[in-house]
């Protein structure tokens, strides 16, 4: 289909733009009878060379439009990945931040269960030693309290061991019996 346009290039270049020698002839030729010979030859042409041209012609602006309009899908479709990635940065940076601010409060929560622990484990500690502190003191009292019960009935032991052993004497002698009084203390 390129003659049609070979054509039209011989006849710019025979009549609209000729190197002239001598006066209007262009290297011996006479341009109004190139021209008329193109004339001639395109009329020559048969239709369908003239239709394919024309479909050509129109095939290549389909073309050229279909690349405008791919190019602008392109364009749309790069412009759509570029926001849709903006919009995902920003969902991950906001998930991001809320992971962080989940795992600060659950340090935080472990570090108050660790404070916990301990404060407990120091107060259990606190009370066994308290517990065991009046454990030792009611044992002390509780000897201390039965040293001195030993006493007074050591000391009593021994009033009615004096006082057995004056019965025994009496007995033996056959004599009143003069009754003491014996004192605790």
């Amino acid at each position: 289909m390129d003659i049609l346009r070979l054509l039209d290039d011989l006849n710019d270049l025979a009549t609209e733009q000729p190197r002239t020698i001598i006066g209007p002839l262009t290297w011996g030729l006479d341009k109004e009878e190139i021209a008329m010979l193109i004339a001639k030859v395109r009329a020559c042409l048969p239709q369908e060379l003239k239709s394919a041209a024309s479909t050509v012609r129109e095939s290549e602006r389909i073309i050229d439009a279909a690349r405008n309009d791919a190019a602008l899908t392109l364009d749309s479709a790069r412009k759509e990945s570029e926001r849709l990635l903006a919009e995902a940065k920003i969902e991950a940076e906001r998930i991001q931040e809320q992971a962080k601010l989940q795992q600060e409060r659950m340090i935080a929560e472990s570090e108050i269960l660790k404070l916990s622990k301990s404060q407990a484990e120091a107060i259990r500690t606190e009370a066994e030693r308290h517990s065991s502190e009046m454990k030792r003191g009611s044992e002390k009292y509780a000897y201390d309290t039965l040293v001195q019960l030993e006493n007074v009935i050591g000391k009593v032991m021994q009033n009615v061991e004096r006082g057995k052993t004056e019965l025994a004497k009496s007995e033996t002698v056959n004599q009143p019996v003069t009754r003491e009084r014996t004192r605790v203390m």
